[in-house]
């Protein structure tokens, strides 16, 4: 698991879980889930947005949900698996044309080993390998801190 002391937490600003008053505005949980010095990630599925770029497996969270169950209901659906849930090491909102989304990371343990339940492409990758994959812009920022730490 990534080690939160080394990592500077970044939050551009505490919002509401709920999407409030903007429409456009998702708020979505990731797993930053390291093993071996490996990180794992899944491609995102044709037709959705941002298809075909890596991501750190979550999804969006429903209304009035926290950013744990949300995270906890999104492993299970997508990598057929439990979860535990560490410590949040890293928070931003990103502007797309189309909506903001803000994004919480967490530091996760796998209860399991994960299953690709969706289809998605699935795979661990080296700290040396993360700044190769591409990965959506919001997601920029927390992929270099997490290959240059070692």
């Amino acid at each position: 698991m990534p080690d939160a002391h080394r990592l500077r937490r970044v939050s551009v600003q505490r919002l509401v879980t709920e999407a409030g008053t903007d429409p456009r505005r998702i708020v979505v949980t990731a797993a930053v889930i390291e093993r071996d010095d490996s990180f794992l990630v899944t491609r995102r599925l044709p037709g959705v947005h941002l298809a075909g770029y890596w991501e750190f497996p979550g999804g969006k969270c429903e209304p009035g949900e926290s950013h744990v169950a949300c995270l906890v209901r999104e492993i299970a659906e997508e990598l057929d698996t439990t979860v535990l849930v560490g410590a949040e090491i890293f928070a931003l909102a990103h502007t797309y044309p189309d909506r903001i989304v803000q994004l919480h990371f967490f530091e996760c343990e796998l209860a399991g080993e994960p299953r690709a339940a969706l289809g998605q492409e699935m795979r661990w990758v080296g700290r040396g390998e993360l700044e190769s994959l591409a990965f959506p812009p919001a997601d920029e920022e927390l992929i270099r801190k997490l290959a240059r730490r070692g």
